[in-house]
């Protein structure tokens, strides 16, 4: 399980559609949320969109895996979502918050996090202006963003997104090793070490 996040104005959805044509067996958890659909958006691609009964009755079912709030509206991970695909042996994507992501980490300790971050604040905050948004809410967003910032020590690596090309590439050779540590694919490695076992025996 993959966990990448990134304060809002970042690149992370950019980096993500680029990584996933790179790898696109990863397997992108799509998340529920109570805030509105804009204009561009379909349920089911980027979000599932629920109102707020219903995600308080998911979160009162424990259907989720994690779930935060953010400029005040829910998000949540379906668990069900996530641990069908890890069963299967697919490698899973969330792209969460660091609220979500401690809780994630508390569950799952083999979980691997990734944090994207901008080249500079004054960066972000132009990044941010170019999305035509208020002057409040820039503000909120950059306010925000100096709170994720303070968590990046919870963290394995951290992303530079300085150039996408590069940075798409550093994400991409951090999952393929992770996915060679032994930690990740000990059942496997526990059947392959007892077979050479069972093989040396027989050889002497």
């Amino acid at each position: 399980m993959f966990i990448i996040s990134a304060p809002s104005g970042t690149g992370k959805t950019t980096l993500v559609h680029a990584l996933l044509e790179r790898m696109p067996e990863l397997v992108v958890s799509i998340s529920h949320t109570t805030r509105p659909k804009r204009p561009a958006e379909r349920d089911g691609d980027s979000y599932y969109f629920i109102d707020d009964p219903a995600f308080m009755r998911m979160l009162e079912e424990q259907a989720f895996l994690e779930h935060a709030t953010v400029f005040d509206y829910r998000y949540g991970t379906s668990r069900t979502f996530v641990e069908d695909h890890l069963v299967a042996g697919n490698d899973v994507l969330l792209e969460i918050d660091w609220q979500g992501a401690r809780q994630v980490k508390r569950q799952r300790p083999d979980a691997v996090c990734l944090f994207i971050l901008p080249p500079s604040y004054r960066i972000l905050e132009q990044r941010l202006k170019t999305r035509g948004e208020t002057h409040a809410t820039v503000r909120r967003r950059m306010d925000a963003a100096c709170v994720e910032l303070s968590h990046y020590d919870e963290y394995d690596y951290l992303v530079i997104n300085d150039d996408l090309h590069f940075a798409v590439t550093e994400m991409e050779s951090i999952i393929e090793a992770a996915r060679n540590q032994y930690r990740l694919h000990k059942p496997y490695f526990d059947w392959f070490i007892k077979q050479l076992m069972e093989e040396a025996s027989i050889i002497q």
